[in-house]
């Protein structure tokens, strides 16, 4: 069992920069690929990033690239955003999942409780 606790969420102005945190349980082969997801009120869950644990393989929603970098450092994975926009606004959630890449959230097996994100215009 793999237990994410995400944190790092709030308030902020377009512009502002904000990192989020997910705490990872313990390493396992469940963890082989972390992702944030997040989800905006009234819309469907979506892919953010994705990286695998070893930091090698990095993946970006095109939405994001060039503001967002993904990083683990021990048994945290972060999510440093920069120059956020209003539409990033959204509850952001850490998963886990086995096996190779994917940017399908059905394929993720641990999902945290999220952290909301509110950027105001």
């Amino acid at each position: 069992q793999v237990q994410l606790v995400e944190s790092g969420g709030g308030l902020v102005q377009a512009g502002d920069s904000l990192r989020l945190s997910c705490a990872v349980s313990r390493r396992t082969f469940s963890t082989n690929y972390m992702g944030w997801f997040r989800q905006a009120p009234g819309k469907e869950r979506e892919f953010v990033a994705a990286i695998n644990w070893g930091g090698i393989n990095i993946y970006y929603a095109d939405s994001v690239k060039g503001r967002f970098t993904i990083s683990r450092d021990k048994n945290t994975v972060f999510l440093q955003m920069n120059s956020l926009k209003f539409e990033d606004t959204a509850v952001y959630y850490c998963a886990a999942k086995r096996g190779p890449r994917s940017l399908n959230e059905a394929e993720y097996n641990y999902w945290g409780q999220g952290t909301q994100v509110t950027v105001s215009s």
